[in-house]
């Protein structure tokens, strides 16, 4: 699409979306189904097993800095990327084919992990969640094609809740074979994926990009300037760039913790007198817990995003990771009982559930309707750097805090005060931001049985 600076763009020169469609029940399961399908990934795999094969090659006290540069690495690649993909998609006819392509390519990787050197399966693990990442991002620009504005937040919570089931899949399967043979239950997660995915691929039926433009890189280039002009000139988008910012500091704490759960758990497990395998069993024990409040806040938190808006929703999800990180760091300092992290695993459940259901909302909010890949793109590309930084300042922390003499729990637990003050700082930015934007015409779309 055509280009102007965004401050000159009038809403008279937006191309207008496709005509309406209906929204099937079918299709509305499908994208949820999607949900479910990329949370074995990030649950199985990113969360709870790759840490733990990580451990296992490297010992404890250097697995904290070696999983927090592996993944730092990956989000690296895909934080450069998420604009240019967006971009990309804005220009295609449809987003599906991108979404099939990097989910393929994940689950294929996924299944090879952990089946040969350390330096083998960390390269397939980067490349693994930057097709992870990328499905991540033109999966939530598929929202507007299931729901209306009056029942995004509804929708976008009941993906929120539906998707943490994968999470009782991924810690299910781990249960059933056991975390001994890794590279078996690496396949397993790859099955599960592939299998929950189809319904999204076939039920999710587009309206399509109605002006289809060649991807080139002449082409690739102006929306990129247009994404560039957009930001220089976010007046346009009232609270655009404030809500981004901000969405850095948060998500940098919220990713972090879910990277470093386990780890945290099972030396919770092993200062309390446990030794490796029974803390490895504790906590999936924990996630589970942590999971069945994630479930219920994706519905909570969802029906909240719709009764009192995204941006008061926002808002009080984050006091609740205020309190969550106060105790997590309390549970490493002073060496808590292991009762504790199912307190902490319970409310950062219930928490995670309320972020996803709240910030896209809100960001659809603030964003032009024939726009969304490229805003979207900028979306993911900030949760991405959040991601960059996240792992990297939890692997300084704990690697000089250990240095020093701390061991890695009471290094951790200091560690988790940095995440904190990342959310205080978060909330100081986002205050200003309302998300009582005019609202941008968008098809009526009739819902169907």
């Amino acid at each position: 699409m055509s280009r102007l600076p965004a401050a000159a763009e009038s809403e008279s020169d937006q191309p207008p979306l496709a005509g309406a469609h209906r929204i099937t029940r079918r299709a509305i399961t499908g994208w949820v189904l999607y949900d479910l399908a990329n949370t074995i990934f990030m649950m199985g795999v990113i969360s709870f097993l790759f840490p733990l094969w990580v451990r296992d090659e490297v010992g404890p006290a250097r697995a904290d800095a070696r999983y927090g540069i592996i993944s730092a690495i990956s989000m690296g690649i895909i934080f450069l990327f998420s604009p240019l993909l967006g971009a990309m998609t804005d220009r295609a006819r449809t987003r599906m084919p991108f979404l099939m392509v990097s989910t393929l390519i994940c689950i294929a990787l996924t299944a090879l992990l952990g089946r040969g050197p350390f330096m083998t399966t960390a390269i397939l693990f980067v490349v693994a969640n930057i097709a992870y990442q990328a499905s991540q991002q033109f999966y939530d620009a598929l929202l507007p094609e299931v729901s209306t504005p009056e029942n995004r937040g509804r929708i976008g919570g009941i993906g929120v809740g539906v998707g943490y089931l994968g999470s009782y899949i991924a810690i299910g399967l781990s249960l059933l074979v056991g975390t001994e043979n890794k590279p078996r239950l690496f396949t397993l997660y790859a099955i599960a994926f592939l299998v929950f995915s189809i319904p999204c691929v076939l039920f999710v039926k587009e309206r399509g990009n109605p002006t289809p433009r060649p991807i080139n890189f002449a082409a690739i280039m102006e929306s990129l300037r247009g994404t560039y002009d957009a930001l220089r000139h976010s007046q346009k988008f009232p609270g655009l760039l404030r809500f981004l910012v901000g969405r850095v500091f948060y998500t940098d704490a919220i990713n972090t913790v879910i990277n470093i759960m386990v780890l945290y758990t099972v030396n919770v497990a092993v200062a309390g007198g446990l030794d490796k395998a029974q803390g490895e069993a504790k906590a999936q024990i924990i996630m589970l817990f942590a999971i069945t409040f994630a479930i219920a806040g994706g519905f909570a938190w969802g029906w909240l995003a719709d009764k009192i808006g995204p941006r008061r929703t926002l808002h009080n999800v984050l006091y609740f990771w205020m309190g969550i990180f106060v105790l997590a760091a309390l549970v490493g300092m002073f060496k808590l009982p292991l009762f504790f992290m199912f307190v902490v695993a319970g409310a950062a459940g219930f928490a995670m559930g309320g972020v996803w259901a709240a910030d896209r909302p809100f960001m659809l909010r603030l964003t032009p309707p024939h726009r969304i890949g490229e805003f979207y793109g900028l979306y993911g590309m900030v949760g991405r750097f959040s991601a960059i930084t996240g792992p990297i300042v939890w692997a300084a922390v704990t690697s000089a805090l250990i240095k020093a003499g701390a061991t890695p729990l009471k290094a951790q637990g200091f560690a988790v005060l940095v995440l904190l003050a990342l959310v205080l700082i978060s909330y100081a930015i986002l205050r200003p931001v309302s998300d009582n934007v005019e609202r941008r015409a968008e098809p009526t779309v009739p819902t169907t049985p």
